[in-house]
């Protein structure tokens, strides 16, 4: 596709207080979506009915993410979200608490050497809200054999795997997708080790989707998403790192 056909909608243009969603106007078994409400503010993109490589690059530098969208108790179409409100960190904010600074020496972290792995574990069926399908599965594990998704593993001293993060980077953007974690502050650990090899003064961010309490806590701030946007137009000239 040229890039004339990518109909993803600028989420800038979307009301302020609302999340953004974008449907793929095909579903994942190859029929076409009808919206039953012609009122319905969803918009459909045809661009956006599948999880090719450059949909996904394309979809990120556009502010939007990747979740797999529920129709009629089905998994069968991709929701492209773009939240009001971004969570964003800069690599030299991390907030480490004494109990953490401890948590750091518990520890062996390396990165990009169990990529699916991490995945399957953020996944983890057992886990609330899950949302990680096959089908993401596959698309990122794609993505991380083209050099643009990338993992951090935490281990512990009997070499398992307790925690980690993946995302997706472009430019000066690391795209977190989920983190996990089956040991006290492993996850955090991941995030503070990700945040030091980014930490290089070109002003790189960490997004991490939607704000909750727990990455507010860490040193995450707020960002509408109109400024979110904006501001990652001007990191595309920064080469990725990782």
């Amino acid at each position: 596709m040229v890039p004339s056909d990518i109909d993803f909608p600028d989420a800038r243009t979307a009301p302020g207080d609302l999340d953004l969603v974008a449907v793929s106007a095909v579903d994942l078994n190859g029929l076409p979506l009808v919206p039953t409400n012609p009122d319905s503010p969803i918009a459909l993109t045809l661009y956006g009915s599948s999880y090719d490589p450059e949909v996904l690059l394309n979809a990120y530098r556009r502010g939007l993410f990747p979740m797999p969208l529920e129709i009629e108790g089905e998994q069968v179409a991709i929701g492209w979200w773009s939240p009001a409100t971004r969570a964003v960190f800069d690599p030299d904010n991390i907030r480490i608490t004494r109990s953490l600074k401890q948590s750091l020496k518990k520890y062996r972290v390396t990165f990009d050497t169990a990529f699916e792995q991490v995945v399957r574990s953020c996944g983890d069926p057992s886990r609330p809200q899950g949302w990680i399908n096959e089908d993401i599965i596959g698309a990122f594990v794609n993505l991380h054999r083209l050099g643009h998704a990338h993992s951090v593993e935490v281990w512990d001293k009997k070499d398992r795997l307790v925690g980690g993060l993946y995302g997706v980077e472009f430019g000066g953007v690391f795209a977190g997708e989920s983190m996990f974690h089956a040991s006290r502050d492993a996850s955090k650990v991941a995030l503070v080790y990700l945040a030091q090899r980014l930490n290089d003064g070109t002003g790189r961010i960490i997004d991490t989707q939607w704000m909750t309490d727990h990455l507010r806590s860490l040193g995450a701030r707020d960002m509408p998403r109109a400024d979110y946007i904006n501001l990652i137009a001007t990191k595309m000239d920064i080469q990725p790192k990782l």
